[in-house]
């Protein structure tokens, strides 16, 4: 949404937040825009541990790339613009209360120009910012209505997908990025940010969400490309994005990345007996308050003799999982 100075020049406003009490107006960084990490944002993990997750984290980091390039050239099939997608990855930053996310999808937000003043374009943004912010929060409200709505403000099957996956994608950085700064001893929340409420998340990504009818239209395969088709014949097969497959394939290149996260091997069994106990507390925590997540859940686990990096790969799975999950909500048909 557009970016409200408040109190000088060196703070931002963003509609998602919901006081406007100037004492609690979030500061904008500028400098938070200059990463080397489009995904870590710079946190600095010892160089063995980002050995042991790079063959998640390499797909991740294309994501970004993917999700928010330089430049954005929209068409009449595709029209989220730079603009469009910052904003809603700085909504589902604030949704989950991560600083770092914030000040750093902020700063690239700041620069760029917001929509025009017509009242066409202020309901559209207001449509996909409201839309990120439930789906990112609680899932469990979107309904038949909220995909309409999406549809009534001109938002395109191809617009839908990947407004879907960036809002999935970004709740996956923020729980990544809170795991590592846990693990670092970091604070995950400087200032007062957005709790998610106990009802948001959904973390078994094989969890039944009654009976599958899409609400969002597959690919036709009269019309498919060969990228779709190759897309959708690879991952159909894979049990775990079966059912998202012949939509999510809309854009090959981001459900071929979403897959290679997936058989990169993050999954591992979890651990059985007192260290399941000190895991569940973590994932539950890290999914219903990333903002929240600190060394006192991380540290249990390697207490328990779990390597840093299993436990970084058991956690970020829980994150991939409530990724998945949000897509399924999406793309299903509502009540």
């Amino acid at each position: 949404m557009e970016q409200r100075r408040i109190s000088g020049k060196g703070h931002w406003y963003h509609e998602t937040q919901s006081s406007s009490s100037p004492t609690e107006v979030l500061p904008l960084v500028p400098e938070a825009a200059h990463v080397d990490d489009r995904f870590l944002l710079n946190v600095a993990l010892p160089a063995s541990l980002l050995t042991a997750c790079e063959r998640w984290m390499n797909p991740a980091r294309a994501m970004c790339e993917l999700f928010f390039p330089r430049s954005v050239p929209v068409c009449r099939l595709r029209t989220l613009n730079a603009y469009d997608r910052l904003s809603t990855a700085l909504t589902v930053a604030q949704a989950c209360g991560v600083q770092r996310l914030c000040n750093y999808y902020a700063a690239l937000l700041a620069p760029l120009p917001g929509p025009d003043s017509s009242r066409e374009s202020n309901r559209r943004l207001a449509q996909i910012t409201q839309y990120a912010r439930q789906l990112a929060s609680s899932p469990d409200v979107i309904d038949s209505k909220a995909q309409q709505q999406l549809d009534e403000v001109g938002l395109t099957v191809y617009d839908i997908v990947t407004l879907n996956q960036i809002i999935g994608f970004i709740g996956f950085q923020a729980r990544v990025v809170a795991v590592c700064q846990a693990l670092l001893g970091h604070p995950v929340r400087w200032l007062p940010g957005h709790h998610i409420p106990p009802h948001a998340m959904i973390n078994n990504a094989d969890s039944e969400l009654n009976a599958w009818v899409y609400g969002v239209p597959e690919v036709e395969l009269r019309y498919a490309s060969s990228h779709q088709l190759e897309s959708l014949a690879r991952w159909h097969a894979e049990p775990w994005l079966r059912d998202l497959a012949p939509v999510l394939c809309h854009e090959p290149a981001q459900l071929d990345l979403t897959g290679d996260i997936l058989l990169s091997g993050l999954y591992t069994s979890p651990p059985q007996g007192a260290v399941d106990a000190a895991l569940s507390r973590a994932v539950d925590q890290l999914a219903r308050s990333p903002d929240q997540f600190s060394a006192a859940h991380f540290t249990p686990l390697t207490d328990e003799g779990i390597p840093a990096a299993q436990a970084i790969n058991l956690l970020t799975w829980s994150a991939f999982c409530g990724w998945l999950n949000r897509l399924k909500i999406a793309i299903r048909r509502g009540e």
